[in-house]
């Protein structure tokens, strides 16, 4: 692998990457004079710009810019003599300041500052080392249904709140307004007056093909519709506020069949990799969080060195600050979001369905840690434990976990009954 320091690149360059242009800087190698140029967003262009660069210095070419995937990394990618060198935008940001305490900023300068960095901190920067297709295919699955997800959250945000405005009481009616078959009650019946005239047999027959069979739920829910009131009856209240109702009906079904159409692609391919068994039988785990665990260690097990470097890239391990006599711990700030999620809401899993994660949560809280607190040093302890299992490829034993703990005589087991350890 090619490394910044060896000296072994016969040029190098800087991209200040856009949607429509990307302005680059280009120093050949065991050379001080610095080129700028401006190439355009098209597959041609770059294609001709990587060519022309191959013909003047050979390879191997190391390019840094702020993308570690997108666009630009991608068309870069194909070329065997370009090594990309990902560079941190918040870094590039900060040594930007460094120089220009003014905030001014400039294209054709971040792409001289991008160029700049890689060749006075070799020893700070990695290339981008891409994994395996299935692997990078799963990374993007799992991502964009978080997205779908998030999707989800944020129309039936919108939802609930027009139907506070006309028609509170189908949020009465349901626990969840993130199903079909909310979906399909509203769609029918969107407005208090049309649910009231429907016949009880038809609600009745409705309810029934969505597979609502409790007859006491059932009862309980038809003559609440019956005998309930309206909220106003007021037509310029109703009228756009019902036509919003559907519109939102509409985008949340839609995204509803595109979660599943996602969560069928990665069950396909998930369990087709070879480490999924590592992550398929954690408790808590499930076909939506196996994955993203999967995702989340990866497949190149030198990437980290250790649990603590994981730990720390992930957001999850704690900063400490010292400066003279103040001491201070907080929550890192910069990190890959979707990561430090996946982490803390599979160990928010983990609190009912593994006996010392539950027992471990209950200490926390004690101490008067907050519930999110406390679940990320639930978090933090996990991926010591994962990290451990993922470089030996062993899947977690909680049986065998326990026992060791019990060995070793660990605090955590205090609290615990040691029936439950035999």
């Amino acid at each position: 692998m090619n490394t910044l320091g060896n000296n072994s690149f016969t040029a190098f360059v800087g991209i200040d990457w856009a949607d429509a242009t990307h302005d680059v800087c280009i120093q050949g190698g065991g050379d001080e004079h610095r080129e700028f140029a401006r190439i355009s967003h098209q597959v041609d262009a770059i294609d001709t710009w990587a060519q022309s660069l191959y013909r003047r210095f050979g390879g191997p070419i190391a390019v840094a810019l702020e993308l570690s995937k997108g666009p630009v990394v991608y068309a870069l990618q194909k070329y065997d003599f370009v090594v990309i060198f990902p560079v941190n935008p918040t870094t590039l940001a900060k040594y930007r300041e460094a120089f220009t305490p003014s905030g001014a900023k400039d294209d054709p300068t971040d792409a001289e500052l991008a160029l700049d960095l890689i060749l006075r901190h070799p020893d700070r920067f990695k290339p981008l080392a891409p994994q395996s297709v299935e692997m990078r295919t799963l990374v993007s699955l799992v991502e964009q249904r978080r997205r779908l997800v998030n999707d989800r959250v944020r129309i039936t945000n919108r939802l609930r709140n027009t139907l506070k405005q006309y028609y509170p009481q189908a949020l009465q009616w349901f626990d969840r307004i993130d199903t079909p078959l909310f979906c399909d009650f509203i769609e029918r019946w969107p407005t208090v007056i049309q649910v009231k005239r429907a016949r009880r047999t038809t609600l009745a027959t409705f309810f029934n093909k969505h597979n609502m069979r409790f007859v006491s739920v059932l009862e309980t829910r038809l003559q609440s519709i019956k005998t309930t009131t309206p909220l106003t009856l007021d037509d310029a209240v109703i009228t756009p506020h019902r036509l919003q109702a559907l519109v939102l009906v509409d985008l949340l079904r839609a995204t509803l069949v595109a979660i599943k159409r996602f969560d069928a692609a990665i069950a396909d391919l998930a369990p087709k990799h070879a480490d999924y068994a590592l992550f398929d039988g954690l408790p808590g785990a499930g076909p939506s969080l196996a994955p993203r665990l999967l995702v989340a260690f990866g497949e190149q097990r030198e990437r980290f060195s250790n649990a603590a470097e994981l730990q720390q890239y992930a957001g999850v391990a704690p900063v400490t600050e010292r400066s003279g006599n103040k001491h201070w711990v907080h929550w890192r700030w910069q990190c890959p979001t979707f990561l430090r999620q996946t982490f803390v809401e599979w160990s928010a899993q983990t609190i009912n369905k593994s006996f010392w994660a539950g027992v471990y949560y209950q200490q926390q809280r004690d101490k008067g840690c907050s519930h999110q607190a406390a679940v990320r040093a639930l978090a933090f302890k996990w991926i010591r434990i994962l990290y451990r299992c993922w470089q030996s490829r062993t899947p977690y034993n909680e049986t065998v976990y326990l026992k060791a703990l019990q060995r070793k005589g660990a605090p955590l087991l205090k609290q615990a009954d040691a029936t439950v350890l035999t």
